[in-house]
């Protein structure tokens, strides 16, 4: 898959219109995050951090820091979609209010090589930074009226994926027109084939 000029292998999906959803979906349809490879080229893919950032430095602990931040967002988004507010919502709150206290990685602009201004960091971004970025951008998300308004889950058959519907009158049904929007578009299809080929003479379905 590929975000403008990034490549991102291992089919992660970025189609949410937010970082910290984004990293929700990539639980879906299996564990995505479950080394630093990936991890790595999800923070990349997400634009955490700049197409050339180094991330060498990242290790086998990162992505468990990760996945426990996502399972505090998504009690949070979904305890939104669901309009619930439980105990265990106040302690992913206070989890995720606390990783966003960290400041995020640190950009500047320096000269590229064709004597543009490009964006770097100041310096390898740490865990806790990265985990800070997509942390306010949770806070940011939930404490916004009219960008959680926008909030859906994925009409598509065992879709979970959440996204913010930014469609004129909001209209938006799937994740992802080209992915779940394709599946239900064909499965439409072949249920009216299939009605089709009942109601012909002499013909009955198998």
């Amino acid at each position: 898959m590929a975000l403008g000029t990034v490549t991102v292998p291992y089919e992660l999906r970025f189609d949410s219109g937010r970082s910290c959803l984004d990293l929700l979906a990539t639980s879906h349809p299996y564990e995505h995050l479950d080394a630093v490879g990936p991890l790595r080229a999800w923070i990349t893919g997400a634009g955490l951090v700049p197409p050339s950032t180094a991330l060498v430095h990242a290790d086998t602990g990162w992505p468990a820091a990760f996945r426990e931040l996502r399972g505090d967002i998504d009690r949070l988004v979904h305890d939104w979609l669901a309009r619930t507010d439980t105990g265990p919502y106040d302690a992913a709150l206070a989890r995720v209010n606390e990783a966003a206290r960290v400041a995020p990685p640190v950009p500047r602009a320096v000269r590229g090589e064709s004597g543009t201004l490009v964006r770097e960091l100041d310096g390898p971004p740490q865990c806790a930074a990265l985990l800070a970025a997509v942390a306010r951008d949770a806070v940011e998300l939930l404490t916004d009226p009219a960008a959680r308004a926008g909030l859906r889950e994925c009409e598509g058959d065992n879709c979970p994926i959440v996204y913010v519907d930014t469609s004129r009158g909001r209209r938006r049904r799937w994740c992802s027109s080209e992915v779940c929007g394709n599946r239900e578009r064909v499965a439409r299809h072949r249920r009216r084939a299939a009605l089709a080929r009942a109601q012909l003479p002499g013909m009955r379905l198998l």
